[in-house]
């Protein structure tokens, strides 16, 4: 997993989220989900409940520690190890926005030939 801060920072994250809102994203375990932002909370269209403003900073900050520095100890490599509410939408939104790149595993359909 690589994170990719330069891209967008702390205080322009929420920004770069709304920017996406509408737009369909998979979770890693491949399901699709849209969502919408109601002020400082985002809703996706799989769950009743928000994900807040301030949910996905403290995500961002986390995984800027964990993975920025000499020191970094590099333990946050998917949404479980977050350890945040809706950490799956959460990740599947920082791939989506180009926050983190990790491999993204497709299974394709063999061409046999026949």
């Amino acid at each position: 997993m690589k994170l990719n801060t330069s891209k967008i920072s702390v205080p322009g994250l929420w920004d770069a989220i709304r920017a996406y809102e509408g737009k369909e994203f998979v979770t890693k375990k491949g399901l699709p989900f849209t969502y919408t932002i109601k002020g400082g909370e985002l809703f996706t269209d799989r769950r009743e409940r928000s994900i807040t403003r301030s949910t996905f900073e403290r995500a961002y900050e986390k995984l800027i520690q964990d993975q920025e520095g000499e020191s970094a100890p590099k333990k946050i490599v998917g949404p479980k190890t977050l350890n945040l509410y809706g950490a799956p939408y959460i990740w599947a939104v920082f791939m989506g926005i180009g926050l983190i790149e990790e491999p993204v595993y497709v299974q394709q359909e063999l061409d046999l030939g026949q």
